[in-house]
C-alpha cells in the first residue's frame, strides 16, 4: 500500500493556519512544507518561512510526519540548518522528515547572490551539503573543512529526538542524484523528468522513466540502500487538477503500481497553482486507513 502526504504552500500566517490540524484530522500520513525564498508566480505574494511554520504545525499535530520539501544548499547551510532540524524533531517528538535536493537554478540562489552554478557544481555542492548535513544530525560535535562549507566545533546538543537522526529523503531525477539517494539517503523522491507543467500523459512517462533509472542505480548499489528505504512520487508536477476524489485515487494507484512507497499531492488553493476543492480530499480521506494509506485494491 502507498502513504499519502500533503504538500502546503507556506502563504498563511503559521500562528493561524489550521490546514496541518486538518490535514491531521482527515488521517493523512505525513504533511510538507515548500522550501523557498520565494517560488514561481506567486513571488510577490505572502510566502512565511519554512522552519517557523513547521514550528507551529508540530505544536498542532500529535501524529503525522511534517518535513520540507525539498531543502537546498542554495540558501541553506549545513550547520544553522541541522540545528534547527534538531529543534524541529525535538518540539515535534520525533516526526520529522528532511526532504533534501541539490537545488535549481532560479529565485532561491539569486536573491542571496549566489553565482549561478553548473549541474555538475550543484551536485557537487549537494554531495558535501548532504554529507555535512547528515554528520552533523548523528553526532555532538563535528569539525569540517570542504569545498563549500565549513563547520567548526559545530554542537548539536541535545542530540534529534530520532536515532541516529531523521529520515533524509533525496530528491533526484538524474542518475548521479539517484546514486546519492540510494548510498547517503533514506528514500528518494522524483516529479518525474518531464519538463514542469507537462501534459498528463507526457509527465506519467517522465515518471516512469525516473523510475526505470532509479531501479537500475538501485541494482547497481545492491546491498547499499538503508533499511526500509522508501520511493515518494511529488504528485504537484503534473498528473492534473484533482478534480475529483477517484481522479486523486487513480493517480495514487498507478504511482503504486509504479513502485512508489509514498506520495505528496499539494494542497488544493483557490487559484493557480494547484486549483481545487477541499471536498475532493475529504473523500480521499474516506479512503485511508490509520497509516494514511491508501486501502483500495
Amino acid at each position: 500500500m502507498t502513504k499519502v502526504g500533503i504538500a502546503l504552500l507556506p502563504e498563511i500566517n503559521p500562528a493561524t493556519d489550521d490546514r496541518w490540524a486538518r490535514i491531521e484530522t482527515y488521517g493523512f500520513a505525513h504533511a510538507w512544507c515548500l522550501d523557498h525564498l520565494a517560488w514561481r508566480s506567486l513571488a510577490d505574494s505572502p510566502w512565511h518561512a519554512t522552519v517557523p511554520t513547521l514550528a507551529a504545525a508540530a505544536l498542532t499535530t500529535r501524529r503525522m510526519s511534517l518535513g520540507t520539501f525539498v531543502a537546498t544548499p542554495n540558501f541553506r547551510h549545513p550547520v544553522p540548518f541541522s540545528k534547527e532540524l534538531m529543534t524541529l524533531d525535538v518540539m515535534s517528538a520525533g516526526r520529522l522528515k528532511v526532504g533534501v535536493g541539490a537545488g535549481t537554478p532560479g529565485l532561491d540562489s539569486t536573491i542571496i547572490g549566489t553565482p549561478q552554478l553548473s549541474p555538475r557544481e550543484r551536485m557537487n555542492r549537494f554531495e558535501e551539503f548532504l554529507t555535512l548535513l547528515d554528520l552533523l544530525l548523528t553526532q555532538p560535535r563535528t569539525i569540517w573543512s570542504g569545498d563549500w562549507f565549513n563547520a567548526v566545533d559545530a554542537r548539536t546538543v541535545p542530540p534529534p529526538t530520532q536515532r541516529p537522526r531523521p529520515d533524509l529523503i533525496v530528491a533526484a531525477n538524474g542518475p548521479r542524484g539517484m546514486r546519492i539517494a540510494a548510498h547517503h539517503g533514506d528514500a528518494w523522491a522524483t516529479m518525474g523528468t518531464a519538463p514542469f507543467g507537462s501534459p498528463p500523459q507526457d509527465w506519467w512517462s517522465g515518471v516512469g522513466q525516473a523510475v526505470r533509472r532509479f531501479n537500475e542505480v538501485a541494482a547497481a548499489a545492491a546491498g547499499s540502500t538503508r533499511p526500509g528505504f522508501r520511493r515518494y512520487l511529488d504528485m504537484g508536477a503534473g498528473p492534473g487538477p484533482a478534480v475529483s476524489t477517484d481522479k486523486v485515487c487513480a493517480d495514487i494507484l498507478r504511482a503504486r503500481d509504479l513502485g512508489f512507497t509514498d506520495v505528496v499531492i499539494p494542497w488544493p488553493r483557490t487559484s493557480e497553482p494547484y486549483t481545487g476543492s477541499e471536498s475532493v480530499f475529504e473523500g480521499l480521506a474516506e479512503q485511508l486507513d490509520a497509516q494514511g494509506e491508501l486501502v483500495q485494491p
